[in-house]
């Protein structure tokens, strides 16, 4: 597995190659796409994030040390935001992803790019993660 750096530098290199935010918003639909298949019977209130306009269930587990996360969203760009994420922290230790500033989002522009009440859901996406790994240090 590649270190958080080199992944957040992959991130962001691969969104340097699209000119155009449409393209990027494309592409994030894409990563939505990816996801694994979330059961539902893990859509609960106790996953669900709050602060999105859409509904994002986010499930956290620890397995051999390292934080495991799946998730899905009833919105495409919104799954394919939260896909991001999970492709950036997933098998990373809860350590890690606590003293990460996550700081790939400001350099691909993606909170910029993003609607207000997107960039709010950003933001509780981030948050909830922050959390569930400061839980589990």
């Amino acid at each position: 597995m590649s270190s958080l750096a080199e992944t957040k530098a992959a991130v962001v290199e691969e969104f340097s190659m699209f000119d155009e935010w449409l393209d990027k918003y494309e592409y994030l639909i894409e990563l939505g796409k990816n996801l694994e298949v979330f059961p539902v019977e893990l859509k609960t209130d106790e996953r669900l994030i709050k602060g999105c306009q859409s509904r994002v269930w986010l499930d956290t587990q620890v397995q051999d040390g390292v934080l495991r996360f799946r998730a899905d969203s009833d919105a495409i760009i919104t799954k394919g935001i939260i896909s991001l994420l999970i492709r950036v922290y997933d098998g990373r230790s809860a350590q890690e992803i606590a003293a990460d500033n996550f700081d790939f989002v400001e350099q691909i522009g993606l909170r910029e790019n993003l609607s207000p009440t997107r960039a709010n859901g950003l933001n509780s996406m981030i948050e909830t993660i922050r959390k569930e790994a400061e839980r589990n240090v």
